[in-house]
């Protein structure tokens, strides 16, 4: 596992230019699955992230068993039956920020790039609120993934207790990164 962490941090770091880099290492991420019969929410505060404003490059990794849920079964239901964390993990995303500019203090931009989930890709496109800080850049943002893209299978039983839709909501709050 200290492996795949440091390849990825090897990876961010390689991918983006020689210039400043921000890191968050205890970024917010949430979803949220809204159904008549029970609404699902977790949250995840271990998701490492590395930010490159000259560049736009952004780079996410998130470990799927840091999610804490309300119910310890939907906890396992998730990791065991859903998103098979024994075999997937983690999630990440790798994009570039459309038309960033390091001058303003507060802008929304278009976040463009790849989501990787259960070893499927797909490309991603969702607005983020970034604000620069006296330390770093603020980020944050919300999107929606379908859980058919990344074959995540609901028996038939409980399908009415889980969405076709996947709330994601994100606050990843950077700071210098010194290598």
């Amino acid at each position: 596992m200290n492996r795949i962490i440091v390849l990825f941090l090897f990876f961010c770091i390689k991918s983006f230019s020689q210039n400043q880099e921000y890191i968050e290492r205890e970024g917010d991420v949430t979803f949220f699955s809204y159904t008549s019969v029970e609404n699902i929410n977790a949250k995840n505060t271990k998701t490492l992230s590395i930010f490159n404003p000259q560049s736009g490059n952004i780079a996410v990794r998130i470990l799927m068993r840091a999610f804490v849920f309300e119910k310890t079964l939907m906890h396992e239901h998730f990791n065991e039956s859903y998103i098979e964390s024994d075999l997937y993990p983690e999630a990440t995303f790798e994009g570039l920020i459309d038309d960033f500019d390091t001058a303003l203090t507060t802008q929304t931009k278009i976040i463009k790039g790849t989501f990787k989930l259960r070893g499927i890709e797909k490309p991603l496109e969702f607005k983020a609120n970034i604000s620069k800080t006296n330390i770093g850049y603020n980020i944050e943002g919300d999107l929606e993934v379908l859980i058919d893209d990344y074959d995540i299978k609901v028996p038939a039983l409980l399908s009415p207790n889980i969405s076709k839709k996947i709330k994601i909501a994100f606050n990843f709050k950077y700071d210098t990164y010194e290598k």
